[in-house]
């Protein structure tokens, strides 16, 4: 795709935590020297939702914008960041600034948001990566066999997952932002995304590692996922994909 939309001149991460003053610290960090890899401003934002434990404190000593919200649903909470992060960047052309998110629990790669910008920059408004686990220690031993079987793809992905997405702020609001979902708030920013005509690609060569906990935050996020394929060993029966891993409902 040939670029027709302006350069990106600044950025925006929103991550959602809920109680994750633990993994919060690695997340930050992997998001400080993505963002110290661009030329532009990028703001670093987290959204404490309904935290009883020093979420928002550690979020504040490791250099993030902190905003608290009660709502216990990860598309409120993305939903308020990103509010917010339009907020601190009033007045800026919506079509040059990008806005990203990821999970609270993930550690994004040094070139994270370069290569967002890079797709932004070659003319995507909309651009979703993939996702590896970090460690199997609390799983079976069939559940990363059984992970690698159903998330293999050859040539374009099919996957969608709020832990490693970015959209161009036009793009958003023309789609009308995330709903606040329980679950699934990503595919279902998508699917209205694409309804507009955005262009969407699938970026096999952006991936972020994830945990693999099976305490979930999302009700039907990606830890069901992996607590579905360790339960369905040997039964013979496929497992039902979760949110995160069921294809684009608009195409």
């Amino acid at each position: 795709m040939s670029g027709t939309r302006g350069e990106i001149t600044a950025a925006g991460v929103a991550v959602p935590a809920h109680d994750e003053e633990a993994l919060l610290p690695a997340c930050l960090a992997a998001l400080r020297r993505a963002a110290s890899a661009l030329r532009i401003p990028v703001h670093l934002l987290v959204v404490a939702d309904r935290c009883g434990d020093r979420t928002a404190e550690v979020a504040r000593a490791e250099g993030a914008r902190v905003i608290s919200i009660q709502a216990r649903k990860v598309g409120a909470a993305r939903a308020a960041g990103i509010t917010e992060l339009l907020r601190l960047t009033s007045g800026s052309d919506l079509s040059a600034l990008w806005l990203a998110t990821t999970d609270a629990d993930t550690v994004v790669p040094p070139g994270w948001l370069r290569r967002q910008l890079e797709y932004a920059h070659a003319g995507w408004d909309v651009v979703l990566g993939t996702v590896s686990v970090t460690d199997w220690d609390d799983h079976p031993r069939h559940v990363p066999v059984a992970f690698a079987e159903r998330y293999a793809f050859s040539g374009p992905h099919r996957h969608v997952h709020g832990a490693n997405l970015g959209i161009r702020a036009s793009a958003y609001r023309a789609a009308g932002g995330f709903r606040p979902l329980s679950t699934a708030e990503d595919h279902a920013l998508l699917a209205a995304a694409t309804k507009t005509g955005c262009p969407v690609v699938y970026a096999a060569d952006i991936t972020v590692e994830t945990s693999g906990r099976r305490v979930a935050r999302a009700p039907r996020g990606f830890s069901k996922l992996l607590r579905t394929l360790a339960d369905h060993r040997g039964s013979g029966e496929a497992a039902a994909p979760s949110a995160a891993m069921r294809p684009d409902p608009a195409r």
